[in-house]
């Protein structure tokens, strides 16, 4: 076993997930699909196919189009083999961004299934709480 299988076998779900989502906004995004990802994942992005290599090439575009992403994880919460993460994703450390959650459902410690929703920041809002 390496020491990457050693390190993430040890590793909560819920780190896993947070960590791949680090991984790839850092712009790493083979890695992480290689270091997280099951063979059986499929995601429901419904501006891609269904597939991880569809997903994986539009991150990874993404990820060259914006060197200096930022995700901000606010909030994880683990239940079983589901993990949802609450972030603030900003493509540049000048984009407002968004608030944007990620639910993951593993199987046999691997993403096998991904759902994102994502809402962008507005310039002013009437809520004074803001969104996070």
């Amino acid at each position: 076993m390496s020491t990457e299988q050693e390190f993430t076998t040890n590793l909560s779900l819920k780190e896993k997930a947070v960590f791949f989502l680090q991984t790839v906004a850092s712009g790493k995004v083979h890695e992480a699909y290689k270091t997280y990802v099951g063979p059986d994942f499929r995601h429901h992005n419904p501006y891609f196919r269904g597939d991880a290599e569809s997903l994986m090439l539009a991150m990874e575009e993404n990820a060259a189009m914006n060197p200096h992403k930022i995700l901000e994880v606010k909030l994880a919460i683990q239940e079983r083999d589901t993990v949802v993460v609450h972030s603030h994703v900003k493509q540049n450390p000048e984009d407002l961004g968004g608030a944007v959650v990620h639910i993951f459902r593993f199987q046999n410690n691997q993403i096998v299934e991904l759902w994102d929703i994502g809402q962008p920041i507005p310039e002013e809002s009437p809520n004074k709480n803001g969104m996070f």
